[in-house]
């Protein structure tokens, strides 16, 4: 089952809406593959949330989120991914990140959370076995 959201947000001069898309698909048996695409920040984020946390309860053993189509990561996007990292791990569930690029990574970086998440360079090799 795919699942497509898109939330504008406030047009300012010149420049289009701000939007989030998050796309979910299957990749094995009890595994998705969460794309996030465009910005995640204050009035976006509750989007990734309610995604993430809805293949909790759906029962995904691993979750892969995504992120290289995120254009920007915003403090309370970061502060989703903890909190999604979080019920994941109390639910039993592996959250990996499939991420290569600056926009994404960096901010994670000056958090100092890229330790807290297991991170690949590509969606397939987020979904090997390690």
């Amino acid at each position: 089952m795919q699942h497509t959201h898109d939330t504008p947000g406030t047009a300012r001069r010149g420049e289009p809406d701000d939007q989030i898309t998050v796309e979910t698909r299957p990749a094995g048996e009890d595994t998705v593959v969460v794309a996030v695409g465009g910005e995640v920040d204050m009035l976006t984020s509750p989007q990734l949330r309610s995604a993430v946390l809805a293949q909790l309860q759906a029962g995904a053993t691993l979750i892969v989120l995504e992120l290289d189509a995120v254009t920007f990561l915003g403090t309370s996007g970061l502060a989703v991914l903890i909190e999604v990292r979080e019920a994941a791990h109390q639910a039993g569930v592996e959250l990996r990140l499939a991420c290569t690029g600056r926009r994404v990574l960096r901010p994670l970086s000056i958090a100092g959370l890229v330790p807290m998440f297991d991170i690949h360079d590509t969606v397939e090799q987020a979904l090997q076995e390690t």
